[in-house]
């Protein structure tokens, strides 16, 4: 799958698999849905507090979300069903993370991306729903911001 989804970003931009629609609740409480993002550029990052990479690696996507944010790209930090609410919310707040954050407590939004295994795992949605790359584990942040300012580029129709 993740050959398939390599080849998806570098071909054609018809070849996007589809991402699920999915709603939340951010830890404000504020309910959203995915779909409502569309137009935007949407990274969709699945971790953990007990995760020493998701951690490591938490500063970056905040730089990376400040620097993209007011050309139309949006972070959602999907914390996994088993990670406690109020290490979350402590986690968040002590770091002022400046995107969405959302507990999964039921695991329906992990159910929705059938290939997600582990954390960290981090989706790159294009402005018309379709995922342009998966990464698994800590990205390479130069390669994701290369990815990133190239599908900001994109209009929504060509996307």
């Amino acid at each position: 799958m993740l050959a398939l989804l390599a080849a998806a970003a570098g071909s054609g931009c018809d070849s996007r698999p589809p991402a699920p629609a999915f709603g939340y609740t951010l830890l404000d409480g504020a309910r959203g849905r995915s779909d409502a993002l569309q137009g935007k550029v949407l990274l969709v990052n699945f971790w953990a507090t007990t995760c020493a990479t998701c951690v490591r690696e938490m500063p970056a996507l905040a730089d990376l979300h400040r620097k993209y944010e007011a050309r139309g790209l949006a972070t959602l930090a999907v914390s996994m069903r088993l990670d406690p609410p109020a290490a979350v919310a402590d986690f968040a707040e002590q770091r002022q993370l400046p995107f969405g954050v959302v507990i999964d407590n039921t695991g329906a939004i992990a159910r929705a991306f059938p290939d997600l295994q582990a954390t960290p795992t981090t989706y790159v949605i294009d402005k018309r729903g379709a995922i342009a790359r998966r990464y698994v584990g800590e990205p390479d942040f130069s390669a994701l911001q290369a990815l990133v300012e190239k599908l900001l580029a994109e209009s929504p129709s060509a996307a």
